[in-house]
């Protein structure tokens, strides 16, 4: 039955990626319906964030963290999302940046995600802490720093193509991170040819889920992950349809909060 309604929740998913889950924002969308308050209030927001600044960062970290707050959506706007200090300055270095990033992380601004080099049990014991991924907070809030208007999403032009990649992958952590309490990692294999968004840890079984914005079927890292290691499950969400195969579940984006139902 889920398929009937389904051009429906594609919908209301693109609709979610421009809100978000802030509280006060959905407040006022369900009260006013209005894009424009919302967008409104989400710059209030980022701008509140920014202030914040000055009154809680140690001085000697303040540069780096407005640095790392101005750049970082701007990597996950790229095809590798994997955080490059290059790209904040020439030269930069991890030791320099080290302290700002943990600030982002544990005021709970921004989720790091760390590669993992192995996909085993436990995944905490493979980390390869050297490599990862930074997300904001929020999906609507990302939105609203990546400029996109609610034309963009909906109508999905050429702005939304750019950054679709990382709204999605965004959208999908914050399910994942709202609905469950298990490790997040992402992999990659030592030759940089094949990635996979996510793996988690869930039900005592290793689980990596590759993010497809639209409805692209395409999985040949999964693929590759998933013969090394022989994965029991495997899963890859797009805006396809519920569907099983030999090797793979395909499980609609809007549906992804569900995924250790699907586990079984």
């Amino acid at each position: 039955m889920i398929k009937v309604f389904s051009d429906k929740y594609k919908s209301l998913l693109k609709e979610y990626y421009y809100i978000g889950g802030m509280p006060e924002v959905v407040e006022s969308y369900v009260n006013y319906k209005d894009y424009n308050r919302v967008r409104k209030i989400q710059d209030e927001i980022l701008l509140a964030y920014e202030k914040d600044f000055s009154k809680h960062v140690p001085e000697q970290d303040l540069p780096k963290v407005i640095q790392i707050w101005n750049n970082f959506n701007t990597q996950l706007a790229r095809e590798n999302k994997k955080f490059i200090y290059g790209a904040l300055k020439p030269s930069a270095r991890a030791s320099e940046y080290k302290n700002a990033i943990n600030w982002l992380v544990d005021s709970g601004l921004m989720y790091k995600i760390n590669r993992v080099t192995t996909c085993k049990i436990p995944l905490d014991g493979y980390i390869d802490y050297s490599a990862f991924k930074l997300y904001f907070l929020d999906v609507g809030l990302l939105a609203t720093k990546n400029n996109l208007n609610i034309q963009t999403i909906l109508e999905g032009n050429k702005i939304f193509i750019e950054y679709k990649g990382s709204l999605t992958e965004q959208y999908v952590l914050g399910e994942i991170k709202s609905n469950y309490n298990v490790p997040i990692t992402y992999w990659s294999n030592n030759a940089g040819q094949a990635e996979v968004d996510f793996v988690i840890q869930c039900k005592n079984e290793i689980v990596p889920i590759e993010v497809k914005a639209e409805e692209n079927l395409q999985s040949k890292s999964l693929k590759i992950l998933a013969e090394k290691y022989k994965t029991k499950y495997n899963v890859r969400t797009s805006m396809s349809d519920y569907k099983e195969n030999d090797w793979i579940t395909n499980i609609p984006l809007y549906n992804i909060s569900n995924i250790e139902k699907i586990i079984h």
